[in-house]
């Protein structure tokens, strides 16, 4: 079982210029309350590392944290719903897809899609916009214990079809239950290596 990550915080950001340089870098991107804040202090076994809260949109910068093994992990604020001005939000859209395309050494993006309610339109864009882009990213199915155990294999093929993968191509975890969050932090030391 992989240990916790080492994670520390660095810093906050609201432009790549203003990062400091990384050696390798993995992202998570997805949907306001998808967990990603959860998921990254799971991963680090630090309930406080990433600011986590129950309204939507409160990652609102680009949030870096160092490994003490080597490289980064960052984490984007959300797409879709969030209590901000349309503006703001606007802004956001345009600091991820200027990261996404800009940050040197990004070399993996984790696309975090909510397990319990499949992708989203928003999801399938952003997925469409890295293929488009040629960015490597894996989708990672957050919630897994929210889907119940018995919808648990159809619920997995559907998600799966929705994203045009496989099933076995999409990684399934659960922050609250420590669900395949070992497996993750395995990848995540692969893709950093």
């Amino acid at each position: 079982m992989a240990s916790p990550l080492q994670l520390e915080f660095v810093q906050s950001a609201d432009r790549v210029s203003a990062l400091p340089s990384t050696r390798a870098e993995v992202a998570f991107v997805g949907r306001s309350n998808v967990g990603k804040s959860s998921l990254i202090n799971a991963m680090a076994n630090h309930r406080q590392l990433a600011h986590v809260s129950k309204a939507p949109g409160r990652t609102r910068l680009l949030n870096l944290f160092e490994l003490r093994t080597g490289g980064t992990l960052m984490d984007l604020p959300g797409y879709g719903y969030a209590k901000a001005p349309p503006k703001q939000r606007a802004g956001w859209q345009q600091m991820i897809e200027g990261y996404l395309l800009e940050r040197e050494n990004l070399v993996m993006v984790a696309v975090l899609v909510d397990g319990e309610v499949g992708p989203t339109k928003l999801d399938a864009q952003m997925l469409g916009w890295l293929r488009a882009h040629v960015i490597p990213h894996t989708v990672v199915a957050t919630k897994h214990d929210k889907v119940k155990s018995s919808a648990r294999i159809k619920r997995k093929r559907e998600l799966a079809q929705k994203c045009d993968l496989e099933p076995g191509d999409v990684v399934w975890v659960s922050a609250s239950k420590g669900t395949n969050i070992a497996h993750l932090r395995g990848l995540v030391l692969t893709w950093l290596a």
